[in-house]
C-alpha cells in the first residue's frame, strides 16, 4: 500500500489540493457545510471507486513481478500484461535482454563444450606417452628409474585430475551408485602408491575389514588415492595407516609434518595451500578441494583433523547422507 501511495503521490497531492480549493470556494461563498460534504463524499466514492482496482491490479503485477525474479533465467513467458504504455516498453525491453542473455548463453556453453572436449582428448592421448615411457623403464631397477617412475605417476594423477575437474558439473558425469567392497577399492589404491612406500621406507598399516559402501567404485578410489597421495607427500618418515571405523567411517592416518591450526579449516577450499603449499611449490590446493565436491556429490563427508608435527588424520564418512545431492537427479 505505501509503494502504490508513493508511485501515485503525484495524484494524490492533485487530489488533496482540489480539496482544499474546493473547500475554501465553499468557505467564500458561505455555503452550507452539508454541502462541502455531499460533495466530499461523491468525490470520495468516486475516487475509491477507481482507486481500489487500480490498486490491486497494482499489487497483482508487483506479485507477478516477484514470481519472475526467480523464473527469469529461465522464460519471460509469465510476464505479467502490461498495462500501459511505458510497462509495453519495460516489457519489451526486458524480452530483448532475455534473448540476449539466452543467446550469450548459449555462446558459452557451446566455448565451454568445445573446450572442455579438447582438454578430454588431450588427457586421454598424454597417457599413450606415459605408457610407453613407463613401459621402457619397467626393464630397469636403479633410483633415478624408480623416481622417474614416481614422477610419471604424479604425471598421470595430474591427467587424471584435469579428467575430474572436466567431468565434476558435467550433465553427463557417469555415476554409479551401487554397493562396493571398500577393501578392493583400498587395494587398488595401494597398489598405485607401493613403490613410493618403499622407496620412501614408509611403513603402511591396514588391514582388510569387509566393509561394504554404497557408493561409486571410481569417483571414490580417486578421492581415497588423493588423501593417499597427500599422506605420502608430506610424510617425510614414518607411518601411513588406513583404518575402518565404525559407521563405515575410513580414516587414513598418518605421522608426517601436520597441518596449521589456521590452514585446517580451509584445505578444502579450492587453490588454497597455506603453509605446507608454500613448503611444496608443487601443491595446487586443487586435489583436497576435488575430494570435498566429489563426496558432496556421492553423499558422503570428508573431514581431517591435524596437529603441526604430529601428522593428520583424514576421515571419509562413507554412509550415505540423507541431504547428499547426489540423490538429486540434477547432480547426476
Amino acid at each position: 500500500m505505501w509503494e502504490y501511495l508513493k508511485d501515485h503521490r503525484k495524484i494524490g497531492l492533485f487530489l488533496v489540493t482540489a480539496a482544499a480549493v474546493e473547500g475554501l470556494v465553499f468557505w467564500l461563498y458561505h455555503l452550507p457545510a452539508a454541502a462541502v460534504a455531499y460533495a466530499s463524499v461523491i468525490i470520495a466514492f468516486f475516487g475509491m471507486a477507481l482507486a481500489v482496482p487500480d490498486f490491486l491490479g497494482y499489487r497483482r503485477r508487483h506479485q507477478a513481478l516477484l514470481r519472475m525474479r526467480e523464473e527469469i533465467g529461465v522464460s519471460t513467458e509469465n510476464l505479467p500484461v502490461p498495462a500501459g504504455l511505458l510497462e509495453r516498453d519495460y516489457h519489451a525491453l526486458t524480452e530483448s535482454l532475455f534473448l540476449e542473455e539466452s543467446r550469450r548463453e548459449e555462446q558459452r556453453e557451446e566455448r565451454m563444450r568445445e573446450l572442455t572436449d579438447y582438454y578430454t582428448i588431450w588427457a586421454h592421448q598424454i597417457k599413450t606417452p606415459i605408457a610407453a615411457m613407463r613401459l621402457n623403464l619397467q626393464g630397469q631397477d636403479t633410483a633415478v628409474s624408480r623416481e622417474l617412475s614416481e614422477e610419471l605417476q604424479r604425471i598421470e594423477q595430474y591427467a587424471e585430475m584435469v579428467l575430474v575437474v572436466l567431468r565434476l558439473d558435467s550433465s553427463t558425469t557417469d555415476y554409479v551408485i551401487r554397493e562396493c567392497a571398500l577393501d578392493e577399492i583400498l587395494k587398488q589404491a595401494i597398489k598405485k602408491f607401493k613403490s613410493q612406500f618403499i622407496r620412501r621406507k614408509i611403513r603402511l598399516v591396514y588391514e582388510p575389514s569387509g566393509c561394504r559402501v554404497l557408493s561409486d567404485e571410481k569417483w571414490l578410489q580417486f578421492v581415497i588415492e588423493q588423501v593417499l597421495s597427500n599422506a605420502l607427500k608430506y610424510t617425510p618418515a614414518g607411518t601411513v595407516s588406513i583404518e575402518v571405523l565404525p559407521g563405515s567411517v575410513l580414516c587414513i592416518r598418518d605421522t608426517g609434518i601436520g597441518i596449521a591450526p589456521e590452514d585446517l579449516p580451509r584445505i578444502f577450499e579450492k587453490g588454497y595451500t597455506g603453509e605446507n603449499g608454500r613448503l611444496d611449490k608443487r601443491a595446487s590446493g586443487i586435489g583436497l578441494y576435488l575430494c570435498s565436491r566429489i563426496c558432496e556429490n556421492l553423499g558422503h563427508r570428508i573431514r581431517a583433523e591435524s596437529a603441526v608435527g604430529q601428522g593428520t588424520r583424514v576421515y571419509l564418512e562413507l554412509e550415505p547422507s540423507g541431504s547428499a545431492d547426489v540423490w538429486n537427479l540434477s547432480k547426476m
